[in-house]
């Protein structure tokens, strides 16, 4: 049984960034692929980012630009860089990796991303 274990979610401020983590229990190579996927409160989950075994990254259109892929094959991990934090990507992120018909999925990771907030004065 193949394990995925996230980590790296954090409290942030707009703009800011993030390192998540993901460590599988083997030999991340023998993954076909290995994706980030995150569910925002109330939203379906959807697909962020994706590894092929070769090395080729895919994203959404809403992180590309913003969030980078990658791996380290020595510490059987990958990982999401995340720049420029948006309150919209407030999120739990989901490590998956798929091995032909066999799928796993981690436990995730909270990120969220607080807005700075705007003063509200109010006088009589």
């Amino acid at each position: 049984q193949v394990r995925l274990v996230e980590s790296g979610g954090d409290l942030v401020q707009p703009g800011g960034s993030l390192k998540l983590s993901c460590r599988a229990s083997e030999n991340i190579f023998n993954f076909n692929t290995m994706r980030w996927y995150r569910q925002a409160p109330g939203k379906e989950r959807e697909f962020v980012a994706r590894m092929t075994v070769g090395g080729t990254t895919q994203y959404a259109e809403s992180v590309k630009g913003r969030f980078t892929s990658s791996r380290d094959g020595a510490k059987n991990t990958v990982y999401l860089q995340m720049y420029t934090l948006e309150p919209e990507d407030t999120a739990v992120y989901y490590c998956y990796a798929n091995i032909l018909s066999r799928e796993c999925w981690g436990q995730g990771t909270q990120v969220t991303v607080w807005g700075q907030g705007t003063q509200v004065t109010v006088s009589s």
